[in-house]
This record gives structure tokens, C-alpha cells and sequence, in this order.
């Protein structure tokens, strides 16, 4: 048996249905996401949990909160889990963004590894804060099913990272919709996808919805 992490995004918040910039923001789930991670825990709650890691921000507290109540784990909270800051950018949609800060987004577009949003994070820095929690995992637990509770970018960056891909492609190669389930198998050759961006634990009206 192989130690699996279960990479799984919050469910639906009020930003993600509206597509403006909440990184560093802390909106709770909507009535849908609160469903999508219902939906999860009620999928999910037949394997095997060895560990729980979960970012510090209400909307992965609230999407891990289902599957814990119904299996009494305890939640492992890491702030390197904790999603992208966007600096200046938060609570802004991106035609805002492109008119008042256009240089930095176009310089963010073009290679997100080193350029940040204006007053944020680069995803190197997000993969240096990020990766350490999976070194973590990785030495805690050498087989078993560990589940990680994070966001949008950062998990995306942790894909790259654990998969050898570009970190500036980040935005371009690798997609998580909202409460989506990505699973990385460690082996004795590295890591290896086995699943990415799965939602059919969710109902058919909820993946419908847009879960940028």
C-alpha cells in the first residue's frame, strides 16, 4: 500500500461564483458550497482516513467540517495551505485589475512564478510555504489515505510542483474547480497523478454550476 493524498478544493463561496480576486479574503461557503462538502464527506467517508490537513480559512475549515463530524477527525491546520494573496487585487474583478493595475497583470499573466499580483504572492513563494506540508505528510505517513483542504492556486502550485511542471504554467495546465478532488500517489518512483480535478461526488445541479 502507497501513502495517497486527496488534494481537495473549498466548495462554492460567493467569489467564485462572481470571479473577482479572494485570496487572502475569508468568505464562508454559500448554501451550495456548504452542499458540495456534504456531498464530499458523503462520498469519501468510507475510505480509510490516516489524517486530515487543512488551511486556516473558514471556506476549507467549513468544506472539511462534514467528513471529520462524521468520522471524528481532528482538522491538522497549516497556514502554508492557506490560499494565494492577491494584494491590491482582493475583492476586484479582472477588468478592474486590467485598467488600474496593468503592467503588474500583464507581467502576472505572462509568468505568475515570479511576478506577483501588486502587493501579493508569487507561486514560488505559495510553493515554498505549500511543499513543506507535504514533506510533513510524507514523513509522518509512508502509506494511507491523508486528505488536504487548500484553494484554487495553491493546489494548482502543488500539482506543478509535485509533477514537475512549470510553476509560471501554473494557471494554464492545471485546473480545480470548486470542491474537486485531485489525488497524488507517492511511489517508489515519485509522485504520480492518478486523479485530477474530480467532481462526480458532487450531484449533477451542483457540477453545472461554475465553481471558478
Amino acid at each position: 500500500m502507497s501513502l495517497k493524498i486527496y488534494l481537495l478544493r473549498h466548495g462554492e463561496t460567493a467569489y467564485s461564483q462572481r470571479g473577482a480576486f479572494c485570496g487572502s479574503l475569508d468568505p464562508d461557503l454559500t448554501a451550495e458550497g456548504k452542499a458540495m462538502a456534504q456531498a464530499f464527506a458523503d462520498a469519501y467517508r468510507s475510505l480509510t482516513w490516516s489524517d486530515v490537513f487543512v488551511s486556516p480559512m473558514q471556506r476549507a475549515i467549513a468544506t472539511a467540517q462534514p467528513l471529520c463530524d462524521a468520522l471524528s477527525l481532528t482538522m491538522q491546520f497549516r497556514a502554508g495551505l492557506r490560499e494565494i494573496s492577491y494584494g491590491a487585487w482582493e475583492d476586484q474583478e479582472q477588468d478592474y485589475v486590467n485598467q488600474h493595475h496593468a503592467q503588474d497583470y500583464l507581467r502576472w499573466q505572462t509568468d505568475p512564478a515570479w511576478n506577483p499580483p501588486t502587493g501579493g504572492e508569487t507561486a514560488m513563494q505559495i510553493a515554498a510555504r505549500a511543499l513543506p506540508v507535504i514533506t510533513e505528510i510524507q514523513t509522518q505517513y509512508k502509506t494511507g489515505n491523508v486528505l488536504l483542504v487548500s484553494h484554487k492556486a495553491t493546489i494548482r502550485i502543488l500539482l506543478c510542483s509535485l509533477l514537475g511542471i512549470d510553476l509560471g504554467r501554473y494557471r494554464d495546465r492545471i485546473n480545480a474547480l470548486a470542491a474537486s478532488v485531485s489525488i497524488i500517489k507517492f511511489t517508489e518512483y515519485g509522485p504520480m497523478l492518478e486523479v485530477l480535478g474530480d467532481r462526480n461526488h458532487l450531484p449533477e445541479n451542483l457540477r453545472q454550476r461554475a465553481g471558478t
